[in-house]
This record gives C-alpha cells, sequence and structure tokens, in this order.
C-alpha cells in the first residue's frame, strides 16, 4: 500500500513532478493549470516497465485533486485503490516486457 510518506512534500511537487512505483504500478503526481483558474494536482498511475513518456496512453488512468496537503491525501487514497481494483494488471506488469511495441 502506498503510504502519505512515500510521496515528497508539497514544496517539491510545486517545483517539479514527482514518479515512483508499488507492486507493478508505476505513478507520477505533477501540478497542473486548473481550467477554473488555479492549480491542480494531476495523478497518473500505469503499469510497468516503461515510464512516462514510453508508456502508451491508452494505458494510462488520471485523476485530478486539489494542489495542497488534503489533495495528496486524497490522491494517495485513488492511488491505492486503483492498486487494489486492478491487482491483476499490476501483478501482470512483469510479463508486459515482450509485448509493448515501441
Amino acid at each position: 500500500m502506498i503510504q502519505r510518506d512515500d510521496i515528497l512534500s508539497m514544496e517539491y511537487l510545486k517545483k517539479t513532478e514527482f514518479t515512483g512505483c508499488h507492486q507493478g504500478m508505476r505513478y507520477r503526481l505533477e501540478q497542473t493549470e486548473d481550467p477554473e483558474g488555479g492549480k491542480k494536482l494531476l495523478v497518473t498511475v500505469w503499469p510497468e516497465p516503461f515510464n512516462f513518456l514510453k508508456t502508451p496512453e491508452e494505458k494510462k488512468q488520471r485523476a485530478m485533486f486539489s494542489f495542497d496537503e488534503d489533495g495528496v491525501v486524497d490522491a494517495v487514497g485513488w492511488m491505492n485503490d486503483r492498486l487494489f481494483e486492478n491487482k491483476k494488471l499490476w501483478d501482470e506488469a512483469p510479463s508486459h516486457w515482450d509485448t509493448y511495441q515501441m
């Protein structure tokens, strides 16, 4: 399970994106502009083995949260939900090495 302490501080997220992985699921948290004004936290998850740029868009799942500490906590909860709801996908991630076409 991903913990809040696994994600770096808000000060870090204000400067750049944060990436990590857990049990076959990779994730990325980044600051983005809210179309209605202000900032939002954009969270993306995708199956290993490749990085964000090399993974096809159709393999990625995204969600937006408030760009504050509460948003990070909500994002961690959302990522854990994805982790458990898509367990088979993450468990099969190591077998994906030979199936991706670049």
